[in-house]
């Protein structure tokens, strides 16, 4: 009975200790993905900007018509990366959470970015063993004691 007790206690720690050492390794590779990802823009490199992104991905900008799948993404943003500028996002902080499949994460980060301190936020799903970014939001923060002076410039907006 001793023996049947520590095998099964062995086994359950060590399917444990396995199940967690996959979520941090998983993690590593999202947070590798993202910040290749946005290095790939920094550095206006198309293609491997765009070949981070699952082919069914859409990308939500900070203006309500900004909702692109990822060819209408790409036409939309190649004259920036084609002029050597796109733009360039530092995480300042990523919170990262994996499903119990291992096969879709979501995730959420604080950028430093030329308009100032933005939110991305995402889904990102493994492809064969390769994370993808399937969908990626991104929004622009404001301090909650100046949010009536942006409700004066949204309210001036013929949306």
């Amino acid at each position: 009975m001793k023996k049947i007790c520590l095998f099964l206690f062995l086994f359950c720690f060590l399917g444990c200790r396995n199940k967690v050492e996959t979520n941090l390794n998983d993690k590593q590779e999202i947070n590798q993905l993202l910040d290749n990802w946005h290095d790939a823009a920094s550095k206006a490199d198309f293609n491997r900007y765009f070949d981070l992104l699952s082919d069914q991905s859409v990308f939500i900008g900070t203006d309500a018509t900004e909702n692109w799948n990822k060819k209408d993404f790409m036409v939309w943003s190649k004259p920036y990366f084609d002029k050597g500028k796109a733009w360039r996002f530092t995480s300042l902080e990523r919170n990262i959470y994996i499903d119990s499949t291992v096969n879709i994460a979501w995730f959420d980060e604080l950028l430093n970015t030329q308009m100032k301190i933005c939110r991305g936020s995402g889904v990102v799903s493994k492809e064969g063993k390769q994370w993808k970014i399937m969908q990626y939001v991104l929004s622009m923060t404001f301090p909650n004691d100046n949010i009536n002076a942006v409700f004066k410039i949204k309210h001036r907006l013929k949306i």
